[in-house]
């Protein structure tokens, strides 16, 4: 039954992020009917500013929640996967708060406004902040102790949180303004060059994760069984690390730190798919695309006209979200 309930869940999945994309192109502070939405999507036009709003406004603001979403749902789920520990993804384990103090440094210090510049520091922070977690956290024990993992990284982010806002109140007032947008986890505004090098960043975390998606499925069964199953640990760890590395970092350089989206869809995908990695992949992917434009949809409803960030929406309904799967559930084991 699990492959008839894969195909079923996948384009379950798919019609619903058709209609939630749907829903993002026509909700916000000037609602647009769907016949209009449809219309300057196939048929546009420029003299028409309905028009405008769609293209201008709301279809990049799909677009990057979406792939900033399946950035950090795939993230989430290979960390879970190589440390073995279900509590693992890139907020709680302090990779967000790495990036982003980055971006901060490289906007006040060095003077980067563009997303194709700042991205490689965004990638250079989660990767220094996630060697620093496992080192205090000890990552080789994770297996019997993850909660010590989780305690390290939270204790990490709140030391990188504070100095990004130490960085960011010391800002010029413009600057301030714009830190203050992003640090809520806004997926508004994001220019083409931002949507190009998240783009990249998804399809080449991606294409790294397949690459050693058998690796993880048999060291899944312990590092001794899985070598002998010839798993090359190291190649696995390395891998797995550039491809979170790479794709928390876009995701935070682009939205801003977004936390527990990475942490939810593993669990879920893996509740539907199963424990075999070249489905949960996918699946976290498709998942947190579907949370974090859910969350986008919401935060445009709950104070309209005014507007709640995904990232603020995501933090409330994320933490009782996991609880009520953990207590339904239990937690679904990597």
């Amino acid at each position: 039954m699990r492959p008839r309930r894969r195909r079923w869940w996948l384009a379950t999945g798919l019609a619903a992020l058709a209609v939630l994309a749907l829903a993002s192109l026509a909700v916000g502070s000037r609602p647009i009917p769907p016949g209009t939405v449809l219309a300057a999507l196939w048929n546009y036009d420029p003299g028409n500013d309905l028009h405008l709003v769609v293209r201008s406004l709301r279809v990049p603001r799909l677009a990057t929640a979406v792939l900033a979403g399946a950035a950090l749902g795939l993230a989430g789920a290979i960390m879970q996967a190589i440390t073995r520990n279900p509590l693992a993804e890139p907020g709680l384990l302090g990779i967000n708060a790495g990036a982003a103090v980055a971006v901060v440094i490289g906007v006040s210090l060095f003077g980067l406004t563009r997303p194709a510049h700042y991205v490689w520091f965004a990638a250079l922070g989660a990767g220094l902040a996630g060697t620093a977690v496992f080192l205090l956290g000890r990552a080789h024990e994770t297996g019997t102790n993850p909660v010590r993992l989780v305690l390290a990284g939270a204790g990490l982010s709140a030391v990188l949180l504070a100095a990004t806002g130490i960085v960011a109140l010391n800002a010029p007032p413009t600057a301030f303004d714009d830190f203050r947008h992003w640090m809520a986890g806004s997926v508004e505004g994001a220019g083409p060059e931002a949507l190009a090098v998240l783009a990249i960043a998804v399809a080449a975390g991606f294409v790294a994760a397949l690459s050693v998606v058998g690796g993880l499925n048999a060291l899944a069964l312990g590092q001794e069984l899985g070598q002998a199953l010839g798993a090359a640990p190291g190649r696995v760890w390395l891998l797995s690390c550039l491809a979170v590395m790479l794709l928390a970092g876009a995701a935070t350089a682009t939205a801003g730190p977004i936390g527990f989206i990475g942490l939810v869809a593993p669990h879920l995908a893996r509740l539907v798919c199963g424990p075999d990695h070249r489905w949960t992949l996918p699946g976290s992917a498709l998942s947190a695309a579907l949370l974090l434009l859910g969350a986008d949809v919401v935060g445009r409803v709950v104070a309209a006209p005014a507007e709640v960030a995904a990232g603020i929406v995501a933090a409330l309904l994320g933490g009782p979200f996991f609880i009520a799967v953990v207590r339904r559930f239990r937690v679904s084991q990597p």
